[in-house]
Order: C-alpha cells, then sequence, then structure tokens
C-alpha cells in the first residue's frame, strides 16, 4: 500500500521560496500519480499541481502558475513542489496525494485520489 509524507514546510517572508518533498514508501511510486493540494484556513481543499507516473504531463492551478514547479525522481520515490515568489495567499496545509496511473479523470478531483500524507504546513508572512 502506498504511504506518503509531506516534508519542508516552514515559515517564509512574502517573495520568498520552499521547496516541498512528498516521499513514498510501500511500492514503487512508478505505479501512480501525484497531486499537490492545499487547504487554506477557513476554506475548502484545493488542488494545486499534479504529475503523472511517467512525467509527461504536469498542471497547476491558475493561481499559482508560473510560481511553482512540480517535479519528480520515481528513484528517490520522492515527488517535489518547487514555490518561488510566494504570497500570503499561498498559507495553507500542504498535502500530496497519489492515484493509480491508469485512473482517469481531472487531476484536482480530490475523489480520484487513494492515498494521502498527513500534509505540511505553509505559512507565508511578513
Amino acid at each position: 500500500q502506498l504511504q506518503l509524507m509531506e516534508s519542508g514546510g516552514d515559515l517564509v517572508q512574502p517573495g520568498g521560496s520552499l521547496r516541498l518533498s512528498c516521499a513514498a514508501s510501500g511500492v514503487t511510486l512508478d505505479y501512480y500519480s501525484i497531486g499537490w493540494f492545499r487547504q487554506a484556513p477557513g476554506k475548502e481543499r484545493e488542488g494545486v499541481s499534479y504529475i503523472n507516473s511517467r512525467m509527461s504531463f504536469t498542471y497547476y492551478a491558475d493561481s499559482v502558475k508560473g510560481r511553482f514547479t512540480i517535479s519528480r525522481d520515481n528513484v528517490e520515490n520522492t515527488v517535489y513542489l518547487q514555490m518561488n515568489s510566494l504570497k500570503p495567499e499561498d498559507t495553507a496545509i500542504y498535502y500530496c496525494a497519489g492515484r493509480p496511473r491508469t485512473r482517469s479523470g481531472s487531476w484536482s478531483n480530490q475523489g480520484l485520489y487513494d492515498y494521502w500524507g498527513p500534509g505540511t504546513p505553509v505559512t507565508v508572512s511578513s
């Protein structure tokens, strides 16, 4: 069974950068596509980014396009989210989630993901 663990969340000033990691264990990451989601205080969880198992497709929410970059290392069994030019509105708990690589459907549909990490907090504040 796929297990996911996020790390890298921190307090950062506006305009700063962070790199989040999503480490997989239990099974090889090759069989899964991975999404990043976030939940800000008082708001619903929303999709941030997605990368398929073969790294041939990536998607981003409009709010993070041009600032965030998703990547993965299937040898290291890890997916990364590089976040640049951070804004206070990026403050949230960030989660990574996995779904079988053969499953179709919208990348931001949370119901299509079977496995979730516990989340890592990101706070953007001066």
